[in-house]
């Protein structure tokens, strides 16, 4: 990725010097696959210093509920599923621990280090998404369907709102989970290669709405549900009376429009004018790198319209597992279709369907394929082509997990929460202290559940005394959690958002990235800690019922 604005003729401004050196400095990292290999090797060594000094918090967190479960067994095969585990809520409760660090050198951390090298791969959740989400999108992109839908996109909508539609779209996407990671972000690049300008900055526009405001939205998402849960267990500590849902859902949809327009400023005013004019012969991949031809316009209406059906079939068979009383994917105790219900955990699974449904339909419809045999071979190839990411996640996979153990993130989070507990500060400061310490440890820890697990039990009952409600504290942990999702390695879906970079600009590296989306990261976290604080100001409710302030 190369600088193209500059102050002068000669003089770059001080945004792209400083930017050109954290993009130099980045990418002097290694490989992501050695990256995370030398950080396995760290945290083996830190864990056993710290244990040798013996460090520990002693803390109250948010633990779920064990759930009592039935093991089925079948006659026709030697393994058995677990009844009861999946479609219900899940509850937490309060339970004070303590947390020492666990040292990878001891006796049962090297029993670790062998005994779970297997199953930390095999339970590493962002491998099997990975998968099914390509899966669909494979087959849609290699019949063609992708770049079908792109040049209509570009037809519709005005070339100077792209961007923003972009940006919006990756912003709902959290709805589905990590769908947005894998689908929305390359077809951002390819959406903005179809109007001659910069993929990459297309790619920013997806990445920044899908990771940098990834806990705003229109409507709850299953993460909420889980988060809700939590916070209500902290309230209980405080005596206070349990929030729904939609306690601050007024914040999340103004939060959802002004942070869309956010990020969408700043990739067509900073990021798209650094990037200059794209070069395709610095293209890692040029199958990727270059604009889809054209096919036959009526051949390609035709494929759209078939395609259009099969959309609408699958739309059909969704809607009548769903919304009928008693439908499959509703919960099964309540009936709910929101929250951690069947619908929201099968999302990933729809989103799927409706790609890889309507692209073969597509497909079939414009000649791609001629039987299944043609569906296979390009969900194969869609496979074939994630080799080297695989492997990159079989290393992150294995840090994460050695990493959790030695509980090194917990001690951390636990006592930089205690120390800004403990400081005395009024409530306007300690929002924003708040704010900035989960942004600091987002670097670290960038899963949502696990830092709410670690500072709801500390912070809610905190602020309830000083006249803040949880829904409003639950506000700025939305604020602190999300802008640094673009910015630390750490992010389970970082190397391969450098690998899509990597199709248009074979020099991308992590440095690259970062240097990419600093400018989106810094500026959404500016403007969203201020909406937070002018709504607090204001005392403008955050949800029906819901006030900012007592």
């Amino acid at each position: 990725m190369t600088a193209g604005t500059t102050a002068g003729p000669d003089k770059p401004s001080f945004m792209d010097r400083m930017l050109n050196t954290v993009e130099r400095v980045g990418n002097k990292v290694p490989h992501p696959v050695l990256m995370f290999a030398y950080l396995i090797l760290g945290v083996i060594v830190l864990s056993a210093i710290l244990g040798l000094m013996g460090i520990s918090v002693t803390e109250q967190i948010a633990v779920p509920v064990p759930v009592e479960v039935t093991p089925d067994f079948y006659e026709d095969v030697s393994e058995y599923t677990l009844s009861g585990v999946g479609t219900q809520d899940i509850d937490f409760v309060i339970k004070e621990q303590t947390i020492p660090i666990k040292s990878l050198l001891s006796i049962d951390g090297i029993r670790f280090l062998f005994t779970s090298f297997v199953p930390n791969f095999q339970g590493f959740g962002a491998l099997a998404v990975t998968l099914i989400a390509m899966m669909g999108a494979g087959a849609a992109d290699v019949a063609g369907l992708l770049a079908a839908l792109i040049r209509k996109l570009v037809q519709v909508a005005p070339r100077p709102l792209i961007a923003y539609l972009i940006v919006f779209v990756g912003v709902l996407s959290s709805v589905a989970s990590d769908a947005g990671y894998l689908i929305l972000i390359p077809l951002g690049a390819a959406a903005f290669l179809a109007v001659k300008r910069h993929p990459i900055a297309g790619l920013a526009a997806g990445f920044g709405g899908v990771a940098a405001v990834f806990m705003a939205n229109l409507i709850p998402t299953p993460t909420d549900a889980m988060l809700f849960e939590i916070t209500n267990e902290s309230i209980a500590l405080a005596g206070g009376t349990p929030i729904s849902i939609t306690a601050d859902y007024f914040f999340q949809v103004v939060s959802t429009i002004l942070m869309t327009l956010v990020v969408g400023i700043v990739i067509v005013r900073v990021v798209e004018p650094r990037l200059g004019k794209y070069d395709p012969t610095q293209a890692g991949d040029p199958e990727h790198a270059a604009a889809a031809d054209a096919i036959d316009p009526a051949l390609e209406a035709r494929g759209l319209r078939r395609a259009g059906l099969a959309f609408l079939v699958v739309l059909g068979v969704v809607l009548l597992a769903t919304l009928p009383p008693g439908a499959p994917l509703r919960d099964p105790e309540t009936g709910s279709i929101i929250g951690q219900t069947p619908f929201m955990q099968s999302l990933l699974f729809i989103v799927m369907l409706f790609f890889f449904i309507p692209g073969v339909a597509f497909g079939l419809a414009v000649g791609k394929y001629k039987g299944a045999n043609d569906v296979i071979a390009a969900v194969v190839k869609t496979f074939a082509g994630l080799g080297g990411l695989i492997f990159m996640l079989l290393l992150i996979s294995q840090f994460i997990a050695y990493f959790n153990y030695t509980n090194m993130p917990a001690v951390l989070a636990t006592t930089l929460a205690d120390w800004l507990g403990n400081a005395g500060i009024p409530a306007i400061p300690l929002l924003i202290g708040f704010v900035l310490v989960i942004v600091v440890l987002d670097f670290i820890m960038p899963g949502s559940l696990a830092k709410w697990a670690i500072f709801a039990p500390i912070f809610v009952p905190l602020f309830i005394r000083l006249g803040v409600p949880a829904q409003t504290v639950f506000a700025a942990y939305r604020v602190g959690d999300s802008p640094i999702n673009t910015l630390t390695p750490l992010m389970v879906y970082f190397p391969v958002i450098v690998a899509f970079a990597q199709r248009y600009d074979k020099k991308s590296g992590v440095g690259s990235l970062v240097a990419l989306m600093l400018p989106v990261a810094a500026v959404v976290l500016v403007a969203w800690l201020a909406l937070l604080i002018l709504w607090f100001v204001l005392g403008i409710p955050l949800g029906p019922g819901y006030p900012v302030r007592v």
